[in-house]
């Protein structure tokens, strides 16, 4: 074998490092301008996935704002409406008062019957031998105190019944709407299975309907015919939810968990007044009571009362002065949930 000589391999050695030294400097230039080009597409992907984000998460404040403006307008919208139906509520004309409290005749029958209300009053005073200048307060009161009382407590008695059934018929509704059903088949279950009052308030808001109105529209005129807050919290709910979106079932769950709670805070805010309410009640009725136990004592003793001018007049001013009194002490124990 013959030996490999040191220099040999030095030389060789010295001239691959030599190659690889000068293979570096000519390519120095092309791997750093790789590393940057790396660097700088490094940079650029960084940018875009950054860009994408702030612009997914502008888009999304974009469409959170969007939506926010949509439900503000559609408040607004709602409040001016809303003012314009107030008076329904506070101050409806005799027309609607006798839609609301459910009877079913013209403004002029209406009064036709209030002036034979007031004259058989009248003729039912005067044969009880009453003085003739009870007559036309007699005549006032049967023409035009009894059959608005009548209309009035018939008004009160429809919003309560109607008050009662109206979770159930929302819970329906929810379930109908849950298991796929749309909204307008959903009214039409209701209106034609519930109890009434429901029954018919639906059923105006199914012929709304059928005369062009959308369900929003229709939903608020029932606050028309139906004056409590209630029925309005309904409307706004349909009008919010066509115009905003959103799940129509967790709104409509909401609103009758919202009604049922206003239902159980007014029975607990009677339940506590009640007390009151009694008091009341027998302060009101004590003179009365003691009139009558007077006369069927002393007949001689309260008879001044009602045969002598004087006497009439104490007891128009005692009637003033506990009518004030009753008044007072309603005001007192009358509280609006």
């Amino acid at each position: 074998m013959f030996g490999v000589d040191p220099a040999v391999l030095g030389f060789v050695a010295l001239a691959a490092c030599s190659a690889v030294a000068v293979a570096y400097v000519f390519l120095f230039d092309t791997i750093t301008n790789e590393k940057k080009a790396g660097k700088r597409l490094e940079t650029v992907k960084r940018a875009e996935t950054d860009r994408t984000v702030v612009k997914a998460s502008r888009d999304r404040m974009a469409e959170a704002a969007k939506r926010r403006k949509s439900i503000q307008e559609s408040l607004k919208e709602l409040e001016s409406k809303q003012k314009d139906r107030h008076r329904y509520t506070t101050r409806p004309p005799l027309k609607v008062q006798l839609r609301q409290a459910g009877l079913e005749m013209s403004v002029e029958r209406f009064y036709l019957l209030s002036g034979l209300c007031g004259l058989v009053l009248t003729l039912l005073v005067f044969l009880s031998g009453a003085p003739i200048l009870t007559l036309p307060g007699a005549l006032l009161v049967g023409a035009l105190g009894l059959p608005r009382w009548f209309v009035a407590l018939r008004r009160k008695r429809r919003v309560k019944a109607f008050l009662d059934e109206f979770p159930n018929a929302l819970d329906v509704i929810v379930r109908a709407v849950k298991s796929g059903l749309p909204l307008n088949d959903s009214v039409r279950m209701i209106a034609s299975e519930a109890r009434e009052p429901v029954r018919t308030e639906f059923r105006r808001m199914v012929e709304a309907q059928q005369l062009g109105l959308s369900n929003a529209e229709a939903a608020l005129r029932m606050a028309e015919t139906m004056p409590c807050p209630e029925a309005n919290f309904f409307g706004i709910v349909i009008q919010i939810q066509s115009q905003a979106g959103g799940n129509l079932s967790e709104a409509l769950g909401n609103l009758s968990r919202v009604l049922r709670d206003r239902k159980k805070m007014k029975a607990k805010v009677k339940a506590l007044s009640m007390e009151a309410r009694a008091s009341a009640v027998i302060i009101g009725a004590l003179p009365v009571i003691v009139a009558v136990l007077v006369h069927l004592t002393s007949p001689d003793y309260i008879r001044p009362l009602f045969t002598t001018a004087s006497g009439h007049i104490i007891l128009g001013a005692s009637a003033i002065w506990m009518s004030i009194g009753i008044f007072v002490m309603r005001q007192m124990i009358n509280f609006e949930v």
